[in-house]
């Protein structure tokens, strides 16, 4: 047997391990003072000495003694002793991800099709359906971010989260990177490691807050991966007016509004947290070099490193104290008296 690393997992269970038995010692002082006291009121010391000659007080003493020992064996069990050591290697269920995904209205240009917005949905829930393993959340953002989806095993809730999401979602105008960000990061779990973050945009960071924050957020061991949607060429952008026809959108000075996709800034993003920058494709084939980047990374690769634990110990005071009940139990407080 290995001794290695004697301890105790719960060593506030020690308390009892030590005053239980005071305690109950000190019961048991009473509780044999009080009990001659009461026979000395019924009975004379000569008539007592008679009555109580079968009674053995040593095997009364040696029962208690027992019944102290239990409750120490009681106490230590539950402290968890441990000596050796063990390894334990954990797989993992997948890694964590939370999609950030733009709703300004520039996300309505058709350069991809049927719409950049409509386009990176569909490539989310592809990737979503094909990755199989980990918790995905979903945070929605334009002049502000909210979060949509919390962390979640439940990839149906996670679907109808983004199935809902529209150009209106956000009622806030502009579009704030940075922001999203920040949402992103406290949708996390602060007990992961690693903090995946995969924003899909067309990189029009009109708030200029997106590469700060990220250089912040690294700090923090956030991973982030940007996917472009859109093209360099960008497009117009189109809008449905009250009566329900598409109208172009136009600025305050009547010119038309012309979206483009801003790669620069989104490769500045992904790159200051050690991740990656891909355009996302007419296909969607950006997020599906997104998720071989994140099968590749380490903190991904299938295991935890090994821990190394101690090994119980516990079921040897419990034996003990099992044993000394069942000695307590068979042994009587009477002694045989000798016939003349």
């Amino acid at each position: 047997m290995n001794f290695a690393n004697p301890h105790f997992a719960e060593p506030h269970w020690l308390l009892l391990a030590v005053l239980g038995p005071i305690l109950l010692f000190a019961l048991q002082l009473y509780a044999d003072w009080a009990r001659r006291r009461e026979l000395a009121k019924v009975a004379s010391p000569d008539f007592l000495a008679a009555l109580t000659g079968s009674h053995s007080p040593g095997r009364r003493w040696f029962k208690n003694v027992l019944l102290v020992l239990i409750i120490a064996g009681i106490g230590l069990g539950m402290a968890r002793p441990q000596w050796g050591e063990q390894s334990e290697t954990s797989r993992m269920l997948g890694q964590d991800t939370i999609f950030i995904l733009d709703c300004s209205r520039s996300m309505l240009a058709t350069d991809v099709s049927p719409s950049r917005m409509q386009r990176a949905k569909l490539a989310i829930m592809d990737f979503v359906q094909r990755q199989g393993r980990g918790r995905v959340g979903l945070v929605a953002f334009a002049g502000q971010a909210f979060l949509q989806c919390p962390l979640t095993f439940d990839y149906s809730a996670f679907q109808e989260a983004l199935a809902a999401m529209d150009e209106k979602t956000i009622p806030v105008p502009g579009t704030d990177v940075g922001r999203a960000l920040d949402e992103g990061y406290r949708a996390m779990d602060p007990a992961t490691r690693t903090k995946l973050l995969v924003v899909l945009t067309d990189g029009e960071d009109l708030e200029k807050g997106g590469v700060r924050t990220a250089e912040q957020l690294a700090k923090k061991g956030v991973v982030i991966f940007t996917v472009g949607v859109g093209t360099p060429a960008g497009a117009e952008i189109q809008l449905l007016n009250e009566q329900g026809k598409p109208e172009i959108l136009r600025d305050p000075k009547g010119d038309v509004v012309h979206s483009r996709l801003d790669e620069p800034t989104l490769r500045g993003i992904a790159q200051a947290t050690h991740g990656n920058y891909y355009p996302l494709g007419p296909v969607g084939e950006g997020l599906s070099k997104v998720k071989l980047d994140v099968e590749n990374m380490t903190f991904v690769s299938g295991t935890t490193p090994a821990r190394k634990l101690g090994v119980d110990r516990f079921h040897i005071p419990v034996a003990i104290v099992l044993g000394l009940l069942a000695i307590e139990s068979v042994i009587g407080t009477r002694r045989r008296l000798r016939t003349v």
